[in-house]
């Protein structure tokens, strides 16, 4: 880094102390990223102060062909931002060169997704002899069968199901209603918990909870994290999983035998669509690799 520029840098990062109260950690990163830069320029013989948005673009342009992730650039260019600001606060500049530069595109995680063979094998794992299994099962059933969220498995009441027409009524985020079929299979579970196995949990318990717990007592969704962890671990499932998983393998196995994104927001009860369109970009990702694995071409 050019010693003429370390003071500047100093000044800003003592600036941001003063003025947001940053950690210590924060101020390191914001001071390892500017001295990064601050390098990149040197090599150019250019000064910080005489950056403009060419170079700043530029530097991106070499971030992304070094293979520096997006995340750690859209850190950088941030701040970047907060030190042109200072620097045209104080006057030590007259445009800042970071205006029109665009934040580069985090995109969104992928949520892991079984594959429909690891989803039998969970949906199997349950020892249906005991009632503890036998609940199991039919939960994991139905949340692989509607997408339900665990919130939205665990609250479920005897109302909430009719049997005889194969859906169950809930109620998501912002208390929204829908219906959801329930399909053949789980209701087949459903059915044989509900006749063999509840009441003997209840133990005597008066309650309308369809799922109760080993004391009849309403579940939680700690309780059926460990349960559905457990059940994985017999199936011979290494990935970590968790009950939003199946919701996730849900709207993507749909996807995969050819479900309209619509109606997989509709069943999911996403208000934005764009928040079921990430399932597409995981149907598109194992297309792919079944493509790639597959076509002699690949």
């Amino acid at each position: 880094m050019p010693a003429q520029d370390d003071p500047l840098i100093d000044r800003f990062l003592d600036a941001l102390w003063l003025e947001k109260g940053l950690s210590d950690n924060t101020r390191d990163a914001y001071r390892s990223d500017l001295a990064l830069f601050n390098g990149w320029l040197d090599g150019r013989n250019v000064r910080l102060v005489d950056a403009g948005r060419d170079v700043i673009l530029d530097h991106l342009a070499w971030r992304l062909a070094n293979g520096y992730q997006a995340r750690s650039t859209a850190r950088m260019l941030s701040g970047l931002r907060g030190f042109y600001r200072f620097l045209l606060r104080e006057g030590l500049i007259t445009v800042d060169p970071t205006l029109r530069v665009d934040l580069p595109q985090l995109g969104r995680p992928l949520p892991k997704v079984l594959s429909e063979t690891d989803v039998e094998a969970l949906l199997s794992a349950p020892d249906v002899g005991d009632p503890l299994g036998l609940r199991d099962r039919a939960m994991l059933e139905v949340l692989y069968a509607t997408g339900l969220r665990v919130t939205e498995l665990i609250g479920l009441r005897l109302e909430q199901i009719n049997l005889r027409q194969g859906v169950l009524r809930t109620f998501g985020k912002g208390n929204k209603e829908r219906l959801v079929p329930l399909g053949e299979e789980s209701m087949h579970w459903l059915a044989r918990y509900l006749r063999d196995a509840r009441d003997e949990l209840l133990a005597g318990k008066a309650g309308d909870v369809v799922f109760t717990s080993r004391r009849g007592d309403l579940m939680t969704r700690q309780a059926f994290w460990h349960r559905i962890k457990l059940h994985a671990c017999q199936a011979g499932i290494a990935a970590s999983i968790s009950p939003h998983t199946l919701r996730h393998a849900f709207a993507t196995h749909l996807l995969n035998h050819g479900a309209d994104l619509r109606t997989v927001q509709m069943l999911l009860g996403h208000s934005d669509l764009s928040t079921t369109q990430i399932y597409t970009h995981i149907a598109r990702a194992r297309l792919q690799e079944l493509h790639a694995q597959h076509h002699p071409r690949g």
